[in-house]
Parts: C-alpha cells; structure tokens; sequence
C-alpha cells in the first residue's frame, strides 16, 4: 500500500513518502492515514486459548488429549501441546487431538494446549486438563468384548449424541474410542456409556462405532455401526445425499445400489470414495440415468480377505457436490 521507496541518489536521508491526501475530505483522510498506518503494523494479537480441554487416560502409558479450535478468524496454524511445562507435541491447525505416550503407570499428568498463528503469536495457556494413569498389567492380552449396541442421534447441524452398551473385561476397561471410518475421532472415560460429537457439517451422513480399550491397550472389536444424519444449517439445501446405499462384495466385484437424492433433476454424476479417499467417478450417460433406483458394479482386482469401507456423494444441478451417503463397510470374496 506504501509508494515505492525513492532511490539512495535522489533523497539519500529521506523516508518512502506516503501518498498524498490533499483534497480529500477530512473523513477520508483520517481513514486513508489510517489504513496506511495498519498497513505497516505487524500482527501482534494472540489467538483465543483452546476451549474445552479433556484428557483422558487410555491405558497405562498413554493419555488422550482433545481439544476444541478456536475461530476461523483467529487464523491458527498449529496447536502446542504442554505436559505440565514440557512442550510434549506441536500438531497442525486441522488437528485437535492428540496421544501422549510413554508414560509411567500409575502417576497423575496435566496437560494444557496453546494456539499459535502465522505471525508466532501464541494463546494463554488456559486451564489444564488432569488424567491418571492405571496400573500397567503387561501380562494381559485379552482385548475388552465389543460393545453389543450403538445409537446416534443428531442434536443440531454440527452436533450429535452416541450412545452404546457397556463392554466388559477381565482387568477393567479404562476408555471407549469413538471412530468415523477408520478415524478414531473421540475417546471418554471407562464410566461413560454415551458422548455427544461436536463439529459435524450440517446435512451430513456420519457413520459412527465405538471400541473399548484395556489398561494393557488391548482394543475390543467395533460394535455395532450408528448412522447419524445431521440437519441442515439455516438457508442449506435439504436431500442432497444418496438414500439407502448398499455395497455387496461378489467374487472379483463390487456392487453399488443407492437410491439417488431428490433434486427435481436427473443425477448422472456421482464420486465414489473407498477406504475415506476418492478412487473414481460414477456417470450414467445420456439415456442410461436410473429414474430409480440406481446401481454400479465395480471388477476389483485387490486380494480375497481386503476390507473396503465405501461412500459415495452426487454432483448436483449447480454443480456442487452434494452430502455422503451413510458408509457401507464390506470385505473383498474371492
């Protein structure tokens, strides 16, 4: 915003002059001089301290820390994780979890969480977040037993509540783990049969299982997976995911059935994801879109024995892509 600075010749002791403000009004020189005054400040403002600190212990070496971002408009790149005063890990901006491991058993840890900026600038510490460790019982190998039920509700566009049958182990469990897909996104106490999941996207299909775990970090296998559909935001569109999506795996295939959204329009175009990453684009031609239900049989040439979780989303009338379908997990036949 500032004019180039003059050369060392013309004006060897002189400073970059400002641009003029002559016959302006008053107003708009004051708001001129000023925008050029922040033009040149640096960012010196710290962002907001991570709110909604927990840590819980997952076995006897190891704590969950979660945390909740702070606004987009604070502009955080990365999050500083603190065991008492010891920066124990620096994650980025998109991360708000983390696994502190190596840990003794038996012994009482505090954790805080700062944020950090682009220009260096770091929060308050805030409150800290305290877990004890279990004794550690290295002998034991037998995993919790899997959770028997699992429900979700949805409590608003970003926000849902999970709630599942308490597991059972032969020297305790010490902690449930929520996953989506194969993330594990959430983790609470052994006492806690249920969570409510926060910072969900409006219209959205969420599938959801819950894991036990042991003090020896033994892991149950899932329960039961709950599918969640989260309304829409105020002035979102309504309907854009595929409806009762199936995925059935025969040998050296896989076939795909959905029922598509209802736009008021023919859908042609639909991007399947596998394993949580995007692997192609489904389109039906001129003349071949279902007016029905639709269906796509996929030839795979991965090993007998593979585990596929599957979603797809459709391409909408305004060219966007619309909300996933619920995810359908499935394993490769030979």
């Amino acid at each position: 915003m500032h004019d180039p600075a003059p050369s060392a010749a013309a004006h060897p002791l002189s400073h970059p002059r400002r641009p003029s403000v002559r016959g302006t009004t008053p107003v708009l020189a004051l708001a001129l001089a000023a925008a050029l005054t922040a033009c040149g400040a640096s960012d010196t403002e710290a962002p907001a301290t991570p709110a909604g600190l927990t840590a819980q212990a997952g076995s006897a070496t190891t704590v969950h820390v979660m945390w909740q971002s702070p606004a987009p408009s604070d502009g955080v790149t990365s999050f500083l994780v603190f065991q008492a005063d010891r920066l124990v890990r620096e994650l980025p901006a998109d991360k708000t979890m983390t696994d502190i491991t190596g840990l003794a058993p038996q012994t009482a840890y505090a954790f805080t969480v700062r944020a950090r900026d682009a220009a260096g600038n770091t929060s308050p510490a805030g409150a800290a977040a305290s877990a004890t460790t279990p004794a550690a019982k290295a002998e034991d190998r037998l995993p919790p037993t899997a959770p028997l039920r699992t429900e979700g509700l949805a409590l608003g566009p970003t926000s849902a509540r999970l709630t599942w049958a308490a597991s059972t182990d032969d020297t305790g469990v010490t902690g449930y783990d929520v996953y989506q897909g194969d993330a594990r996104i959430h983790t609470v106490g052994p006492g806690l049969t249920s969570t409510v999941l926060e910072g969900l996207r409006p219209d959205s299909v969420y599938t959801f299982t819950v894991k036990a775990r042991d003090g020896a970090d033994n892991s149950s296998p899932a329960g039961p997976a709950a599918d969640v559909t989260t309304p829409p935001g105020p002035g979102q569109r309504t309907g854009t995911a595929p409806e009762e999506f199936t995925a059935t795996a025969s040998p050296g295939a896989v076939t795909l059935s959905w029922t598509p959204p209802a736009t008021g329009r023919e859908t042609s175009e639909y991007e399947l994801y596998v394993n949580g990453r995007p692997t192609t684009v489904i389109q039906f031609g001129a003349g071949a879109v279902p007016a029905g239900r639709a269906e796509h049989r996929l030839t795979v040439a991965e090993p007998p024995g593979t585990a596929w979780t599957v979603k797809l989303r459709a391409r909408l009338p305004d060219g966007t892509w619309g909300a996933f379908s619920a995810e359908q997990r499935l394993v490769l036949r030979s």
